[in-house]
């Protein structure tokens, strides 16, 4: 490695390197297994290849980013964005060439394995009572001997065919269509009502296609659904990586980020407006809608995201007391958030419970309705920063927990997000220690035939989320792993793979290319997240006297894919009746639809988020003695009862200390020094 070598960082998959100055991105990104597309080869033609170069100074990375250190913008680039098009700021990859240190974020449309977004709405059923209603009205002319307003005329009809007397304001922009409309509809019209208070939008003559827009705005995905406010029908459902990765891929590098760079809060505001903004176009395109017929959305997320999207610098949730600068459901234009519906769309924002528990914990509440049951349900929220729900009809309570980025592949040496050629199900044979798994995008298992015809497509890329808590599980009921993490070196002697890693020892997964194996370094960083979620549950019920619940509840897109029977064997979750412990799916998005589609949802919300009684884990004593107990597998104190009666667990025991000759010899040189 010379010292002229130029390092370059690629989001949203983090991998990284160097390379000589004058190295193409592409090439580099293909070295390092970089997803990016390119049909051409790499001539400048197809224009498949396209990055952006995140500028500023990465303290995460150690780097500094600037767009000129690639290469200038040459002449087969420039003649390609006359042909094609090309948006600002946007570089060929195959043409661009490091100068210098540089983060490069390739934008979903230029990879080749798009990002599969695993979140959907949920079947429920709700009580259709949307916030916008149409209504179809029949006007009177103006009458020289009778002079009023046409909107006077308008809340007249409005009155005395649908009853709306107290209905007496309009938005701005329908009144100046108002006249048109009037005129081009023979004074028949129809006319969008928000909560039979202000009307929004109107049209000439009969119109009955009113849509509305629920959507969870998570630090990873934003995921949305699109819905006929008539029916209630999910008529599309989309979503896309949050743009804001690239500043950082956990929520506090990203505040992080804006403490350190002036004007960094607007940057992210834009960006996650502008990830939003795209979404909705592609859902309305998909399901044939046009975005002026969206007249109304509903929003959830994270604190920091609630902050960021609402144009609020969220410095003050980077450390305690964690301050929200409001916590209440508000209502808003869709245009105060740069949104591209109706010009008068209302979108309602779903209350934030604490500083670090927010409008997507809201949403889950919603969803499962914990607050209607006798029994003792724990919802969790799997994400970088997991949320949790404790209690019953009698009380409820809430916390946050600092998971990080490793259950969706950061920090894991072959980690990767959720997309085709992605290993998502392990099983390891007791016996014999051979593996078999299975990828997104195939229903086959490595060890059936046909399965490599079927992965040729994408290849086996990495390993996913939900694979890597099955890998470890199932590592440690086949006696690879002992309870406190450790790679037991003695498994050597019944497989090669397992194999000395410099002084620890890794579960070679599959052999090929690229070679993915569980490292140690693995182990202890799924330990660590896995702790931090288990510690935060027990603390909850701590504050609550319990010493076990009835029900689990796994929320969120990641929590969803997980087999709730190895987050148990892992320790994720306490030990609970695996029959009462279910996956929820996106119960955030699940959320904002029924507050979408049913208003007096918003008022019930904002009365249970009141009476939630907030644990911050932060400054609780107890959360890291929870936390080291937690740190084994399943745990180090706690029995498992629940999980005993359907897998047979290991005897508790310690790895043996066999270590690889060469850890023995630098050991014993460091010994004699």
């Amino acid at each position: 490695m010379s010292e002229t070598d130029r390092r370059v960082v690629f989001t949203p998959s983090g991998r990284r390197g160097r390379f000589p100055a004058g190295t193409p991105l592409l090439k580099a990104a293909r070295a390092l297994g970089v997803d990016i597309d390119s049909v051409c080869g790499g001539r400048g033609l197809c224009g498949r290849c396209q990055i952006e170069v995140a500028e500023g100074d990465f303290a995460k990375h150690g780097l500094v980013s600037r767009a000129d250190h690639l290469t200038a913008f040459n002449e087969v680039e420039a003649r390609y964005a006359e042909k094609r098009g090309m948006k600002p700021g946007r570089r060929l990859s195959c043409q661009a060439c490091l100068t210098g240190d540089a983060v490069i974020d390739v934008p979903a449309e230029s990879q080749v394995h798009k990002q599969v977004v695993r979140k959907r709405a949920e079947v429920r059923d709700i009580q259709l009572d949307p916030a916008m209603r149409l209504h179809y009205v029949e006007v009177e002319e103006p009458d020289m001997h009778q002079p009023t307003g046409d909107l006077e005329r308008l809340l007249k009809a409005l009155a005395e065919q649908w009853g709306l007397t107290g209905l007496e304001e309009c938005d701005l922009h329908t009144l100046q269509r108002l006249q048109t409309a009037l005129r081009e509809g023979g004074w028949k019209v129809t006319v969008a009502v928000h909560r039979g208070q202000r009307i929004t939008a109107i049209w000439p003559g009969f119109h009955d296609r009113a849509y509305g827009l629920a959507v969870d705005v998570g630090s990873t995905t934003i995921a949305a659904h699109l819905c006929n406010l008539s029916t209630g029908e999910v008529v599309a459902s989309g979503g896309v990586m949050n743009p804001q990765i690239r500043f950082g891929e956990d929520l506090m590098s990203r505040v992080s980020y804006v403490m350190m760079h002036p004007g960094g809060d607007a940057e992210l505001t834009a960006a996650v407006r502008e990830g939003l903004a795209r979404l909705i176009g592609e859902v309305a395109e998909e399901a044939g809608v046009a975005v002026e017929e969206i007249l109304n959305a509903t929003l959830a997320g994270n604190p920091i995201m609630h902050h960021l999207l609402l144009g609020i610098d969220p410095t003050e949730l980077g450390g305690a007391p964690f301050a929200l600068a409001t916590n209440s459901g508000m209502t808003l234009w869709a245009s105060e958030l740069d949104l591209v519906m109706n010009p008068d769309a209302r979108v309602y924002i779903l209350p934030c419970i604490a500083g670090h528990v927010g409008a997507d914990t809201a949403g889950v509440i919603l969803s499962e309705g914990p607050q209607l049951r006798d029994e003792i349900s724990l919802i969790v929220d799997v994400g970088t920063n997991a949320e949790i729900v404790l209690g019953n009809k009698e009380r409820l309570l809430a916390a946050s927990s600092p998971t990080g980025p490793a259950f969706e592949g950061a920090q894991i040496s072959g980690g990767q997000r959720a997309a085709p050629g992605a290993i998502e199900r392990v099983r390891i044979d007791p016996v014999t220690l051979e593996p078999r798994f299975r990828i997104i995008g195939s229903e086959l298992w490595s060890d059936e035939d046909g399965f490599a015809a079927e992965a040729a497509a994408t290849g086996v890329t990495g390993i996913c989320g939900s694979g890597i808590i099955e890998v470890v599980a199932e590592m440690y009921l086949a006696g690879i792993l002992a309870g406190d993490g450790i790679i037991d070196g003695t498994a050597q002697g019944r497989s090669d793979r397992v194999q000395a890693d410099g002084r620890t020892f890794s579960y070679l997964l599959h052999a090929g290319e690229p070679e993915i194996r569980i490292t140690q370094n693995d182990v202890r960083q799924i330990q660590l997240a896995k702790a931090a979620l288990y510690a935060g549950a027990r603390l909850l019920m701590d504050r609550l006297g319990v010493d076990r619940v009835d029900r689990v509840v796994l929320a969120g897109a990641f929590g969803s894919h997980i087999d709730v029977k190895y987050a148990m064997v892992l320790g994720l979750i306490p030990d609970c009746d695996l029959a009462q412990v279910f996956s929820a799916g996106n119960a955030a998005g699940t959320g904002a639809r029924i507050a979408l589609l049913n208003q007096t949802a918003r008022d019930e919300i904002q009365r249970i988020v009141r009476g939630v009684e907030k644990v911050e884990t932060a400054v609780e004593p107890q959360f890291q003695a929870h936390f080291v107990e937690a740190m084994g597998i399943p745990h180090s104190t706690a029995a498992f009862p629940n999980l005993a009666k359907a897998v047979q667990l290991p005897e508790p025991r310690i790895a043996t200390a066999a270590e690889p000759a060469e850890g023995r010899r630098r050991r014993r040189r460091r010994s004699g020094a």
